[in-house]
């Protein structure tokens, strides 16, 4: 009997579909949601939200968000999301360094900027982590959340 996912981010919808588990980066730890689970709401740290189905997967980075938990459903309301599968390195890659530049110029911790690109920072190495851990063709490790 599977549980129901979905997968929603600001601006689309990234997954729907009945799975076997869905794996969760809550802020408290992994979390291994099975058909049946107890009720529960958490929040997501920056990680991956893995779905899976027998032998496949689809794994999603996520930037932070809820997740809503119902003994045949779980739904992921994330900040920022993208399959696996989608994310542009050259593009993440950018991104990181532009970050790492102005971070590296040392403007005031507490400004709005610095953490905006703080932030980009962290969203940058987990897409880029993303992809060498769960792209398809590369070795697949437990979820992994990115704690930079």
């Amino acid at each position: 009997m599977p549980i129901r996912c979905e997968i929603v981010s600001q601006d689309k919808k990234l997954y729907e579909g009945d799975v076997d588990i869905v794996v969760l980066p809550g802020t408290g730890g992994i979390m291994g949601i099975l058909p049946n689970h107890a009720p529960l709401l958490t929040t997501l740290n920056f990680g991956v939200v893995q779905v899976r189905t027998g032998d496949e997967e689809e794994n999603f980075s996520v930037a932070g968000g809820v997740a809503e938990v119902q003994p045949d459903i779980v739904t992921v309301l994330a900040d920022r999301a993208e399959n696996v599968e989608e994310i542009d390195i050259a593009r993440a890659e950018a991104a990181q360094e532009r970050a790492k530049e102005y971070m590296e110029k040392g403007p005031p911790p507490d400004s709005d900027r610095y953490l905006a690109m703080s932030a980009a920072l962290r969203r940058s190495n987990l897409r880029l982590d993303a992809v060498k851990r769960y792209r398809r063709g590369k070795p697949k490790t437990q979820a992994h959340i990115t704690e930079e």
